[in-house]
């Protein structure tokens, strides 16, 4: 039997209510398919439905075939090892003891003897140079990620379940993850906002509000069928509303001219020379017509409303996100940053940064990139002054405010609208409100706790409350697409792009680094950062 999964008329809704799934078709197969769509819409909810992490409020879920499952993080105990991720640890004490002639006949006949090569050829794979016996925990989180996505590959399941595969990988990461599911030949239903690795699937299958959309072909076909999709439907909403308001204007047309013709024969009847039972009549017929008109004219008015209804359905109506930021008035010539001739690491001996010297001068948008573990995290904790230097200066010569993965300048135990007025002193009620709708909290949203948000709502509220009012003059952003879906990302490109002040961002999204506009390139060398 084919390998297959099929979800029928599933539905599903969040712990306070909110349904993301209403009678839910859909179905996979041995395709690489992509689950693309805004935050919060329910793409790694339905991960969880497929791989039995969740189960659904009513509806079936048939699976025909193995599955491997990736999930977002990846957590290990302090002695696991690579060969305990791929469940090989028995196999390979097996073959060790074959070696040093310590086996048994019967262990000799079932030892796998290329348990080994598999697993040096699946961690190729990921592009990951480690042995088996290496621990968990002395990997960096994107390399424990590569990891884990090779265990899976080793196991050689029917589907891959990836949630976010290329999150936390250096360049070389994301480059091993998109060969691997370029070549990839069984199914895959893959979550990710990666642009690069979208465009190597075979079909996206877009998730809203209104339910399930499956787009033939890779991330470019299915922006260029978006595309024609939501000019035809917003052409036939203009059209229905259009019909709407002649409905209306020829319904007003009639009262009015009913109510002339009224107005005349009233007059007729003033002036005298009618029969009383001729005005009877007349008065009657202008009842009847009336009423007959206002029948007619509510069914057409009912009529076009219908349509009107029917063809904004076919639209998502959902407010953009937006990020419009306030000049900074930088000059061209001022200097922002210097760095000169540092050296710093978190062990005295170990120094992770070594003689590292560079100006930045002006609106300057400065990308440091390089290989996890390369001092990435350990620059920007330098520039923030969350690490000392152990040799040289550091001076950041403006206002300047950081992003960071973990969006720590936020309190967990407060609200998004009273992170915003701590982080924005300066900023009103009205500012802060307007300030927070333009990042999709609006009303009460903006009063959610910050400890209860998903990871992209809270990346977002981050972005607002650091660039929603009075951005300073030096912005840092370390990894700051990383849980935002796709049209939140174009909508920061446009707000980083217009822009006037200077940028320093760590991001391993080459798309996203060319579309704000970088204008230079710190590459630091491989090194020994645990974060960054």
């Amino acid at each position: 039997m084919p390998a297959s999964i099929t979800l029928s008329q599933i539905s599903w809704a969040t712990p306070d209510g909110r349904p993301l799934f209403s009678s839910l078709d859909l179905s996979f197969g041995r395709d690489r398919s992509a689950l693309v769509g805004r935050n919060g819409v329910g793409k790694t909810t339905l991960l969880k439905l497929v791989s039995g992490d969740a189960r659904p409020h009513s509806g079936s879920i048939s699976i025909s075939g193995s599955l491997g499952v990736l999930r977002q993080s990846v957590q290990v105990a302090a002695d696991e090892t690579i060969a305990d991720l791929f469940g090989a640890t028995a196999a390979l004490k097996l073959l060790r003891r074959a070696e040093a002639g310590e086996a048994t006949a019967d262990e000799l006949t079932s030892a796998d003897w290329t348990v080994e090569t598999r697993l040096a050829a699946a961690l190729s794979r990921t592009g990951l140079d480690a042995e088996p016996r290496t621990p968990l925990a002395a990997l960096s989180g994107g390399q424990r990620t590569r990891a884990a996505l090779a265990a899976l590959i080793f196991s050689e399941p029917d589907f891959l379940l990836l949630d976010e595969p290329t999150n936390n990988l250096d360049r070389e990461g994301r480059k091993a993850v998109i060969t691997l599911i370029s070549g990839w030949r069984a199914g895959a239903v893959i979550v990710s906002h990666d642009r690069e690795l979208l465009e190597s699937v075979d079909q996206i299958v877009e998730l809203t509000s209104l339910g399930a959309t499956r787009y033939g072909g890779n991330w470019s076909h299915y922006r260029e069928r978006k595309a024609l999709e939501l000019a035809a439907a917003r052409h036939d909403l203009a059209d229905a509303e259009r019909r709407v308001a002649e409905v209306a204007g020829k319904a007003q047309a009639n009262v009015e001219r009913q109510a002339h013709r009224d107005s005349a024969g009233r007059k007729m009847a003033a002036k005298g020379g009618i029969p009383r039972i001729m005005l009877g009549g007349m008065k009657e017929r202008s009842e009847t017509t009336g009423g007959d008109n206002a029948r007619l004219a509510e069914r057409r008015r009912a009529q076009a409303l219908e349509e009107a209804k029917a063809a904004r359905e076919k639209i998502e109506i959902l407010q953009p996100l937006s990020v419009n930021l306030p000049p900074t008035g930088l000059p061209a010539s001022k200097i922002v940053l210097k760095i000169d001739g540092v050296t710093a690491g978190y062990q005295p001996d170990e120094p992770v940064i070594s003689d590292l010297s560079f100006d930045m001068t002006g609106p300057e948008r400065i990308a440091i990139t390089g290989p996890n573990g390369s001092g990435k995290t350990t620059l920007l904790a330098l520039i923030t002054g969350e690490l000392k230097a152990s040799t040289g200066t550091v001076a950041v010569m403006t206002g300047c405010a950081m992003l960071d993965q973990k969006v720590s300048l936020l309190d967990p135990s407060a609200s998004i609208r009273d992170n915003f007025r701590r982080i924005n002193p300066q900023a009103d009620e009205n500012t802060c409100r307007a300030a927070l709708a333009r990042f999709m909290f609006r009303a009460d949203a903006a009063l959610q706790t910050v400890s209860t948000l998903s990871g992209g709502q809270l990346l977002r509220a981050g972005l607002a409350c650091t660039l929603g009012a009075a951005p300073p003059p030096l912005l840092i952003l370390d990894e700051p697409t990383n849980h935002l879906d796709i049209d939140s990302i174009s909508a920061v490109e446009a707000g980083l792009s217009a822009f006037d002040g200077a940028l320093i961002v760590v991001s391993h999204d080459e798309t996203f680094l060319q579309n704000i506009g970088i204008t230079r390139r710190l590459e630091l060398p491989g090194g020994g950062d645990p974060a960054g």
